[in-house]
């Protein structure tokens, strides 16, 4: 699908996508429940759909009521066995899922598509084979698993993917037997834990914290409340805030709805970034609005933030100076190479960056070098939802011409991996989004 963006500015309100992080938690405890759980989760997307897909597989009863998922959980000892599990693109589904496969003992094969064969599943996949699980060769799909997993201290580096870590929290209840997770190095993307550790702790399981990791006694066992909400997504709002923070003909406030103050998102780091930038950010209870404001560079650390960068170049290109923001090695294995992605977004629009191992630099317009100018008449997404979306709202506030007065957007549909009406949204804030 071609999406053509032409310049518009976006103002109005919109509400805040379910959050997929917290969906994928939630539906897998409920799943692994002693009773049934209504999750009350409004919308849904690509990544939500496969976990639903893979939990049904394994045994579970997964129907949408409305706005509800009613969870019936899988029983006990009556696992699916030889059931294949399709992750589709998700990482998140994939990783969370793989430790808890081998710790129910379920024989299964698991499928991936996209870039997600190639995202690296070690040292996870090394330490489950060090404990009992039996599987096919890493690296490749489909990933049959086998074997039954054995409690004991699992050693997770910490700099690689805090998904791992995520997935045996939710596996080692399962062995009824005291289980250690031991991080080794940094821990980065700490907030995706709490998150975690926040799901856990609504279905009774509390573990142990410990100087490097976490301890559980055997003891646990998942407890299913009646019901449970999803809230509203950080991640897919901040492109909305950022379309907010962007210059236009007039100064049109633009307002997004449902956002946990206190949420455990690492990525509600987008308001004070956005007022680090000098945009002018309100807050009015769940409901957060932003208006443009003169904007100038800073400085960005993106460690526990990685999937905030394609939006957050979108600011730093509107703003007068330049922007470092670290720490983004990470960002190349994600459902693109993002650094190279963002560096083609931003030369669409001929914002000069540059990046190294782990560093990306932008040079942006602003009061002083003008607003980003619509230079190549396509650009592909990539298949990347993030790259997609910041597209769309770098557009929204882009200068045309005569030559390039629209940009077309390619494989515009990999916004469904994340935020399917994406588009419908856009339109309804006033801005031009025609399939082409």
């Amino acid at each position: 699908m071609q999406i053509k963006i032409t310049p518009q500015t976006l103002s109005g309100c919109v509400p805040a996508p379910v959050s997929k992080s917290a969906a994928h938690r939630l539906l897998i405890c409920a799943a692994l429940g002693d009773r049934p759980c209504a999750i009350r989760c409004s919308g849904t997307n690509a990544d939500i759909e496969a976990t639903v897909a893979c939990l049904s597989a394994l045994g579970a009863d997964i129907r949408r009521e409305v706005d509800l998922l009613l969870v019936t959980p899988i029983s006990a000892g009556s696992t699916s066995k030889g059931a294949a599990l399709d992750c589709g693109e998700s990482g998140s589904t994939l990783r969370f899922l793989l430790p808890v496969v081998c710790a129910l003992g379920a024989d299964c094969t698991l499928i991936g598509h996209g870039r997600l064969p190639s995202r690296p599943l070690s040292p996870l996949y090394e330490e489950l084979v060090a404990h009992g699980a039996i599987l096919s060769e890493n690296g490749k799909m489909p990933l049959t698993v086998g074997g039954k997993l054995d409690a004991g201290v699992f050693t997770i580096d910490g700099g690689v993917s805090s998904q791992f870590i995520s997935g045996l929290l939710f596996a080692l209840p399962l062995l009824q037997a005291p289980a250690e997770i031991a991080v080794t190095g940094k821990l980065e993307s700490a907030r995706y834990i709490d998150l975690t550790l926040e799901a856990l702790a609504a279905f009774g399981i509390v573990p142990e914290r410990t100087e490097n990791g976490w301890k559980f006694d055997g003891t646990e066992r998942y407890r299913s409340p009646e019901t449970l909400s999803v809230e509203g997504d950080w991640s897919n709002a901040a492109f909305w805030l950022v379309a907010g923070a962007l210059p236009g003909e007039k100064i049109s406030p633009l307002t997004v709805t449902g956002l946990r103050a206190d949420s455990l998102q690492g990525d509600k780091t987008i308001v004070p970034l956005l007022k680090q930038f000098g945009a002018k950010v309100e807050q009015n209870g769940e409901a957060y609005t932003v208006t443009s404001a003169p904007m100038q560079g800073t400085l960005i650390d993106a460690a526990d933030i990685p999937d905030l960068v394609p939006i957050l170049s979108v600011a730093a290109a509107f703003a007068s100076g330049e922007t470092v923001i670290r720490n983004i090695a990470r960002l190349r294995i994600k459902e693109s190479d993002r650094v190279a992605t963002v560096l083609f977004l931003l030369g669409a629009f001929g914002v000069s960056a540059f990046a190294d191992e782990n560093t990306l630099t932008i040079l942006g317009g602003g009061s002083d070098g003008g607003l980003p100018a619509i230079s190549a008449p396509t650009l592909s997404s990539f298949n990347d939802h993030r790259i997609a979306m910041a597209a769309a709202i770098f557009a929204s506030a882009a200068v045309g011409d005569a030559e390039n007065d629209a940009l077309v957007i390619e494989t515009a549909e990999a916004v469904r991996k994340s935020y399917p009406d994406f588009y419908e949204r856009y339109r309804s804030l006033g801005g031009i989004a025609e399939e082409v």
